[in-house]
């Protein structure tokens, strides 16, 4: 049995957009026509009015450690070369309510949760890299220094 990385189903009508923005370099998510709500995960009706269409936003990639965790053991077998490794919780800049789960990594392409533990802290500004995996392309986070 070989171990591999969960992957998304980049054919799937709702979030195949966010797929096709990581692989572009861009941070999207779903904003109703109607109302205007920001929503992520995508998904097919709008949480606040109901209504069917949406259409998508890039994102500044900017954002700030809403909460973290240092994985041990892996849960996955794919993840065991990388334990430990961090997961962080990103609140947007545009949009506090939208989050991102992913790992702060040292830059583009770099390993899951590479980035020096130490280094982790609620409230640090990281901005959005993408790191492919499977062909897929995963945002995950690198510090910033903007601060503000």
């Amino acid at each position: 049995m070989t171990a591999e990385w969960l992957l998304p189903d980049l054919d799937d009508p709702d979030s195949a957009p966010f797929w096709e923005g990581t692989a572009a370099g861009e941070l999207r998510v779903q904003v109703c026509v109607h109302c205007g709500q920001r929503r992520m995960p995508p998904r097919p009706m709008c949480f606040r009015c109901r209504s069917l269409e949406a259409r998508w936003e890039r994102l500044s990639g900017r954002g700030r450690i809403w909460s973290f965790v240092i994985a041990h053991p892996p849960l996955l077998p794919a993840y065991e070369a990388h334990a430990p490794y961090n997961v962080v919780v990103v609140e947007c800049e545009e949009d506090p309510a939208i989050r991102f789960v992913g790992g702060l990594v040292k830059g583009p392409g770099s390993l899951l949760g590479d980035e020096e533990r130490e280094k982790l802290a609620i409230g640090a500004p990281v901005q959005v890299v993408f790191c492919e995996r499977g062909g897929v392309y995963f945002p995950n986070w690198m510090l910033s220094e903007r601060r503000g």
